[in-house]
C-alpha cells in the first residue's frame, strides 16, 4: 500500500513538471496573441493534471493486465528511487518537509499581518476566507485621489476573482511538493500571470489612466517579504518592468479575450483527460450484487455474493440481458 502511494505521488509530481514546462513555453505567446487572462487560465492544467492522478483508472479486463501496467508504471520510478532508503524513511523525510514548509509559511504570515499592524506593509489582500485589503500608514500622504482609486481597484479585483483562494492552493502545492523545484517556478510566474491578469481587468474602463497606473506602481510601498496568504505587489524590479511593458501594449478585445479563455480552459481540462488516460488501468472492481434467498422452514434468509467481473463481460451480460 505504500508502494502504490509512494509511486502515485512520484508520477504525479513527474506529470505535473511537465505540465509546468509545457505551460512556461506557452504562456508568453498566449499573453500576446490572447491576452493576459487566458495565459494565466494556462495554469490550471498543473492542478488538472495532478488531480487526475487521483482519480482511479479506467478498469483492466483482469487481475493479471492490471498488475501488469501496475508494475510497467512504478518499475521504472521504484529503481529512480534510493534502494538502501526504505519507502517509510522516505515517507518521513517527506512529512518532516511539509511540516517545515507549513511552518515558514505561518511565520511569513504572522511577520506579515505584524507589520500591517504597524502601518508598514502594503497595499495587498490579506485572508483566506475573508480576505481584506491593507495599507501603509502613510497611504494618504504617499497617493493622490486617482491614485488611491487605483490601487482599491487592484485590490478589489484580486478578491472579486478569488485571486486569495487560488494563492492559499498554490502554497499548499508548494508545501507537498518541496523537493520538486519546478513546482516552485510555477509558482512564482502564476503570480506573475495573475497581476498581469489584474491589471488588465482593472485598466479594461480605464485606457486613459495606463500612465497613471505605472506611477502609481513605483510609487507603492512594495512587500519586502512574500504574502503566502494573500495578494501582494511583487517586489523584484523584473516583474515590475514585466508589468509597466505590459501596460504599453494594445488591449486584446473582448471577442478574442472571452475566445482565448474558453480555448485555454478546454485545453487545460483536455490535457488533464490526457493524464488521468495515461494512467494504469485498476483492477476490475465489483459490478453487481446478487441477492440470494434461501428457505428455512417458515423464515426466508438473504445473502449478497460479490461477482468481480471485467469491463468486457459485463458488455456480453448487458448484451445477454437485453436479447432476453
Amino acid at each position: 500500500m505504500l508502494t502504490d502511494l509512494l509511486t502515485g505521488f512520484v508520477r504525479a509530481n513527474l506529470l505535473v513538471a511537465l505540465t509546468i514546462l509545457i505551460v512556461l513555453a506557452l504562456r508568453i505567446p498566449v499573453r500576446r496573441l490572447l491576452g493576459p487572462h487566458s495565459a494565466y487560465l494556462l495554469w490550471l492544467a498543473a492542478p488538472l493534471a495532478f488531480i487526475s492522478c487521483l482519480i482511479p483508472a479506467a478498469e483492466a479486463e483482469s487481475e493479471a493486465a492490471a498488475l501488469a501496467a501496475a508494475q510497467a508504471a512504478s518499475g521504472p520510478i521504484l529503481r529512480a528511487l534510493p534502494s538502501t532508503v526504505p519507502l517509510s524513511a522516505l515517507t518521513a523525510v517527506w512529512l518532516a518537509g511539509v511540516g517545515l514548509a507549513v511552518a515558514f509559511v505561518v511565520f511569513g504570515q504572522l511577520r506579515f499581518l505584524a507589520r500591517a499592524r504597524a502601518g508598514q506593509a502594503g497595499p495587498a489582500v490579506v485572508g483566506v476566507i475573508c480576505p481584506r485589503y491593507v495599507t501603509p500608514s502613510n497611504f494618504a500622504e504617499t497617493f493622490n485621489d486617482a491614485e488611491r482609486a487605483l490601487i482599491r481597484a487592484h485590490e478589489r479585483a484580486h478578491i472579486d476573482r478569488g485571486d486569495p483562494k487560488v494563492n492559499a492552493a498554490i502554497t499548499a502545492a508548494q508545501a507537498l511538493c518541496w523537493f520538486n523545484p519546478l513546482v516552485h517556478v510555477a509558482a512564482y510566474y502564476a503570480r506573475l500571470d495573475q497581476e498581469l491578469a489584474c491589471d488588465a481587468t482593472v485598466m479594461s474602463g480605464r485606457s486613459r489612466q495606463r500612465r497613471l497606473y505605472a506611477e502609481t506602481m513605483l510609487k507603492a510601498q512594495i512587500a519586502p517579504a512574500p504574502l503566502p496568504l494573500g495578494c501582494h505587489w511583487i517586489a523584484a524590479p523584473h516583474p515590475l518592468e514585466t508589468r509597466i511593458a505590459h501596460l504599453k501594449q494594445p488591449a486584446v478585445g473582448d471577442v478574442r479575450r472571452l475566445a482565448g479563455a474558453w480555448a485555454t480552459a478546454l485545453l487545460a481540462v483536455g490535457w488533464g483527460y490526457a493524464a488521468w488516460s495515461a494512467q494504469p488501468a485498476s483492477p476490475p472492481r465489483p459490478h453487481f450484487v446478487q441477492p440470494i434467498f434461501t428457505e428455512s422452514g417458515t423464515h426466508l434468509r438473504s445473502g449478497v455474493v460479490m461477482i468481480r467481473l471485467s469491463p468486457g463481460q459485463v458488455a456480453q451480460m448487458t448484451r445477454a440481458s437485453s436479447r432476453n
